[in-house]
């Protein structure tokens, strides 16, 4: 997957951006990750991106030819996404990640200031998403949260691509409880049933210990999982959870 990004502050990027599996993705050429200074696409001296507000107010707007510019300068793929970081858009959420993970190139525009011309959001922009409902100095964070969270889900980011398949939210539901050695630590020791090697009677534990952590901390999320016929009994007789549905 090749991933763009644009940006006022490509120095942000370098730390973030070259660590972990990020870092690892690129090294096994799963990821092309470019970076782009959006200042590179101005015309004075110096190097102005923005300007004043039509029909007055406070702050100033970043300039519509100045964007349409550096991603003409692009070589876009078809069906690449061109994502514009935004309050105002939907919520990230894993879902989205996965969706996001296949499509062949995403770009990446990191807002600032009272935001962008409303003609890049008509005319260029494919996705507007938000990561929250709060608000940050830019879009630099949101952007790298974003990537952090679909490149892990690339084949050959990270070492089993079928951990990810486990992770919270993949499958509609929070994660199970994880435990490794030593078996005791100041007289806490791991559950039975993982020593047992039962693996059939791990993995329902697993999947029962994940339904309950759900159930305690977001309920919400059952409303609209794909839950089993088990996993509704489960739920009715251990919690008395009933489906709205």
């Amino acid at each position: 997957m090749r991933i763009d990004v644009v940006t006022l502050f490509p120095g942000m990027f370098e730390g973030p951006m070259s660590e972990s599996i990020i870092k690892r993705a690129q090294e096994a050429e799963v990821l092309d990750l470019r970076i782009t200074d959006l200042r590179d696409y101005t015309k004075d001296k110096h190097r102005k991106v923005d300007d004043r507000p039509f029909g007055g107010g406070a702050g100033m707007v970043i300039r519509a030819e100045v964007v349409f510019d550096c991603l003409d300068a692009m070589e876009l793929a078809p069906g690449a996404r061109v994502i514009l970081t935004d309050p105002q858009g939907v919520t990230f959420d894993q879902k989205l990640a996965i969706e996001l993970s296949e499509a062949p190139q995403l770009v990446f525009l990191c807002g600032h200031y009272e935001g962008f011309d409303e003609r890049v959001r008509e005319h260029l922009v494919t996705d507007e998403i938000s990561i929250g409902d709060y608000v940050l100095t830019g879009g630099e964070l949101p952007a790298m949260v974003m990537i952090d969270s679909v490149v892990r889900l690339l084949p050959g980011a990270v070492g089993k691509i079928e951990s990810t398949h486990e992770d919270s939210f993949y499958a509609g539901i929070l994660d199970y409880p994880h435990y490794t050695r030593p078996e005791s630590y100041r007289d806490w020791e791991v559950p039975e049933i993982l020593r047992s090697g039962n693996h059939q009677a791990i993995a329902r534990w697993r999947r029962e210990q994940a339904l309950l952590r759900t159930f305690e901390r977001r309920p919400d999320l059952l409303d609209r999982a794909p839950l089993s016929k088990d996993d509704r009994k489960f739920l009715r007789e251990r919690c008395g959870w009933e489906s709205p549905v």
